[in-house]
């Protein structure tokens, strides 16, 4: 034990070594320290874990299928953008039912195990469904948007998944719930980096039915996962009591709901991404347009929105060292009002007053997505710390997921919110005359939430907001043994276990 706490990290301390090479060392040495803090803390285990389902699954995975898919509907299904930014809320929708997922991973074991058969289920599922996509043209609309719903199932099964390892991390370690959802943030930004940097070349060469293919790598990794998950088996576990286990869930899931200090935020959530409206199709099919739009090509998106991904890592760093102690109520007025400004920046570009300036469309918009990403990012970022905080011990998968889908809920108005604007004012695939007042209604919008943040509690994040007995409270289903919930190691551990 005590050989463990005075290991230092060779790098580290061969850096130490050399002078000049501070700042350097400074820059290497913290992620790197940050990496080893949470993986003694937590087990390395989880920090890998996080790693595949928010880097590689949601983050590149994600960045390569939304890419894929807007070309997919554009040059493939040839639909208007209202009709796609309807779509993408239909495929959004097995987001909104993730208490199912949860409840299911929370007190359904199959074969003794609460983890590994969904993440195995859920890379099935995503792989089917990305094979069917990317085998079959001229496939039907309806057969693609249930495609493309049964993959986005399967990214979200094993997404609640991994956040049931989250949050239970975040009650018993209260002081590393920033840290945690720093990682997920950290994961996800750097794959999303990743995927949007090669995701324009790969519609390109192969189009967007073959990265569909390609996005059955992502969903056989989460299949590994699932087959590499060394859990704790649940022995003598009766099936006669899911039905109860069911019911004192759902008992403990609408006690914990019923908590002033819980509804409260759960509806500022709910209204702050509602009546931010999504109209991103629009602005997508506005960018591709040789007439009057900038008319970027299939690298150039990937290109700008793999650099605005850098935006979002950025907002996650700063959120990380800067801005993860202040107060959930002080740190959304100012993310919420910043979020709102950088909207305006849509309204310059579609009104072509960068031009008029000498700013060229290609640079304002790499700079218009990032501060985009990074304002969005600082606003997500509170509010999931906020939400591990809500969930009560027994059924933390299961509640946070039910926060999430409240959050997805409101993301899937907003985007039908847009796809109604979008129709209203006529944006078509060639029209986009009044886009600038879409995207003016969107930014007034996203100011209205300011006057919502009473509902959010004055506490930080290192504070407790359960009430005791809501915090201890427990389902019927026996949790004791997966509190460290672990991975088969590929070698022999160092330690000898």
């Amino acid at each position: 034990m005590q050989e463990e706490e005075n290991h230092e990290d060779p790098l580290c301390e061969s850096l130490e070594e050399n002078e000049p090479t501070k700042g350097v060392r400074s820059c290497l040495c913290i992620p790197i320290n940050w990496f080893r803090m949470l993986s003694r803390e937590m087990h390395w285990s989880f920090v890998f874990g996080v790693v595949v389902v928010y880097g590689i699954s949601q983050g590149l995975g994600g960045a390569l299928a939304g890419v894929g898919t807007k070309y997919y509907m554009k040059d493939v299904q040839k639909v208007q953008p209202s009709e796609a930014q309807v779509y993408s809320g239909i495929t959004s929708i097995p987001w909104i039912v993730k208490p199912l997922w949860g409840l299911l991973t929370d007190v359904l074991p199959i074969f003794g195990y609460r983890r590994r058969p969904y993440f195995i289920f859920a890379g099935l599922l995503g792989a089917i469904a990305m094979l069917l996509l990317s085998l079959h043209e001229n496939l039907h609309l309806v057969l693609a948007l249930l495609s493309l719903t049964a993959g986005s199932a399967g990214v979200a099964i094993a997404d609640v998944t991994i956040d049931a390892c989250v949050a239970q991390n975040s009650i018993s370690h209260p002081s590393l719930a920033a840290d945690m959802q720093s990682l997920c943030a950290f994961s996800s930004s750097v794959g999303a980096l990743i995927g949007f940097s090669i995701s324009g070349i790969f519609v390109h060469l192969i189009g967007p039915m073959g990265v569909f293919g390609l996005m059955t790598i992502p969903a056989g990794l989460v299949i590994l996962l699932g087959f590499l998950l060394d859990e704790p088996r649940m022995h003598n576990f009766s099936y006669r009591q899911v039905n109860q286990n069911f019911i004192d869930a759902g008992k403990a899931m609408w006690t914990t709901l019923k908590n002033e200090d819980v509804w409260r935020p759960c509806l500022y959530m709910y209204l702050s991404l509602a009546v931010s409206l999504n109209i991103l199709e629009g602005m997508f099919y506005w960018y591709t347009d040789s007439k009057g739009g900038p008319s970027f090509s299939q690298e150039s998106v990937g290109f700008i929105f793999s650099i605005s991904s850098v935006g979002s890592l950025l907002g996650a760093i700063l959120y990380q060292y800067a801005l993860k102690d202040y107060a959930f109520r002080d740190l959304l007025f100012w993310t919420q009002l910043l979020y709102g400004l950088s909207g305006m920046l849509d309204l310059i570009l579609v009104l072509r007053l960068n031009l008029k300036f000498g700013i060229p469309d290609y640079f304002f918009v790499v700079i218009v997505e990032s501060i985009a990403q990074m304002t969005n990012r600082l606003k997500w970022m509170p509010m999931l710390v906020l939400s591990s905080k809500l969930c009560p011990s027994g059924i933390e998968g299961t509640f946070f997921a039910l926060l999430m889908s409240i959050d997805n809920v409101g993301l899937l108005s907003a985007s039908w919110g847009g796809g109604f604007v979008l129709h209203i004012l006529n944006i078509t695939r060639t029209r986009f005359d009044n886009l600038w007042f879409a995207i003016l209604i969107r930014n007034i919008l996203r100011i209205t939430p300011l006057c919502l943040l009473f509902l959010v509690p004055r506490a930080d994040p290192n504070s407790s907001i359960l009430p005791t007995e809501s915090v201890n409270s427990k389902v019927a289903i026996d949790t004791s043994e997966t509190k460290n919930v672990e991975l088969v190691s590929l070698v022999h551990s160092v330690d000898g276990k």
